[in-house]
């Protein structure tokens, strides 16, 4: 009897996502911006189930689920299409980049990783060879970006361990 390859899940489907879990700011909040993206695995091929929460950097009470009244949130959460993709609408971070945190079948644990809007001196982005360090820069500019995450292989994103 063989095994399958992936061991984990999917279960995410099941109850995590809610009602507009991508949108960290309503619609046509000023300065707005949209990150979309592909999750892909070692072969380049698109994961369709996976779980994506994106952190902007708050602190304060504005906490996950706050978004009555035109408030801008620190957390989002985007399930992936069967294609693979996601999307969030969020506010330009505080600081140079969001947080994003991926949970997908095969992974043991969840994997975390930086979404730099601009390529800028940082310490991680410094300490990183420019192949690496391109794996963290989104593509675009304005309002809108885009972020592909591979979980493995040549293009592998660069993933933080705490």
């Amino acid at each position: 009897m063989t095994t399958p390859s992936q061991t984990v899940g999917p279960f995410f489907s099941h109850a995590l996502p809610y009602e507009r879990d991508w949108e960290l700011v309503p619609e046509g909040h000023p300065g707005a911006i949209t990150l979309t993206g592909r999750v892909l695995d070692g072969a380049g091929e698109p994961v369709p189930d996976a779980l994506l929460e994106l952190w902007l950097g708050f602190t304060g009470d504005r906490g996950a689920l706050s978004r009555q009244g035109g408030q801008v949130s620190g957390f989002g959460r985007c399930a992936t299409a069967p294609d693979g993709t996601y999307r969030f609408r969020t506010a330009r971070p505080p600081r140079p980049y969001l947080s994003l945190q991926v949970f997908a079948r095969g992974l043991l644990r969840s994997v975390l990783t930086r979404v730099y809007l601009e390529d800028v001196p940082d310490p991680l982005l410094d300490g990183l060879e420019p192949e690496r360090r391109a794996t963290l820069v989104a593509a675009g500019s304005g309002d809108s970006y885009r972020f592909d995450v591979r979980l493995q292989g040549a293009e592998e994103t660069v993933f933080i361990d705490f």
